[in-house]
């Protein structure tokens, strides 16, 4: 049996013991509604969690952004000029280890409680680790590489798109997997400790008044946001591949060097 049948036979099974138990009595359904239900809360209120959803994905697109553009970008400054890294690694590791909910009030305090706070807040949440990865990426670029474009001549420009980025993409999109996913738990986490719209606000209000099949309604969502954003990640990589496999990996790299820049460094 292929993994990818093995996969969505559990998925299925998952799926049925959902909708199955619950009905049974095994499950009390004010701790697990069953599917049906859940999908039928949902259905029922759909303008509701039509509008919520809206409001979660600005919040995650816009987060995203600073966090993942910025989080590259840092993480390729820093990981390229030694003295930075030496200075801000150390920095930037301590404060990963952190729990920056811890941080959420202090966000709101400077931005209100509107979409603004979260924003920043799972952008800063998302960032760190898209930092981390990218600059260690760079880190493990083979240095003989970089020396072998150079002395052919290669310019920055050439250097960062043959050499630099096929080396390091396979690290930068892991960084980009976990910075992103964390980017989703902070908009939502942030949705449910203080604020009046999106996904994370609907299921702490159906939670309060202890309505199961709203709940999970909310949580179905959350987990179609992120199955989506992996689905992403894969196609990114699927692209990506040709970067570092095949006549375009990393150690063919230099060979592809614009004709004009082949003459050796004098």
């Amino acid at each position: 049996m292929s993994p990818t049948t093995l996969r969505r036979l559990i998925v299925f099974a998952l799926i049925v013991l959902w909708e199955v138990l619950p009905r049974i009595g095994a499950i009390p359904e004010l701790f697990l509604p069953s599917l049906s239900s859940t999908l039928q809360a949902g259905w029922s209120e759909a303008g509701e969690y039509r509008h919520a959803l809206a409001v979660t994905l600005y919040e995650v697109a816009v987060a995203m952004i600073f966090a993942c553009g910025g989080g590259i970008f840092a993480g390729a400054v820093i990981g390229s000029l030694p003295r930075p890294r030496l200075l801000i690694m150390p920095m930037v590791s301590s404060l990963y280890a952190v729990p920056l909910v811890i941080l959420y009030p202090v966000f709101t305090v400077w931005l209100g409680i509107g979409s603004e706070s979260k924003i920043a807040f799972a952008a800063i949440y998302g960032l760190l680790p898209t930092m981390l990865a990218t600059a260690a990426g760079i880190q493990t670029i083979d240095p003989q590489l970089l020396l072998a474009a150079r002395s052919m001549g290669a310019t920055l420009g050439q250097r960062l798109v043959r050499v630099i980025i096929p080396a390091a993409i396979p690290t930068v999109l892991s960084g980009l997997r976990v910075g992103g996913a964390l980017v989703i738990v902070g908009v939502v986490v942030s949705e449910m400790l203080i604020s009046s719209a999106g996904i994370g606000y609907l299921i702490l209000r159906y939670r309060t008044i202890l309505d199961s099949p709203h709940v999970f309604a909310g949580v179905l969502l959350v987990l179609a946001i992120a199955i989506a954003f992996n689905a992403a990640i894969r196609w990114i990589e699927r692209k990506a591949a040709i970067w570092h496999t095949g006549t375009r990996g990393g150690e063919s790299a230099a060979a592809e060097i614009a004709p004009g820049a082949l003459q050796p460094a004098t």
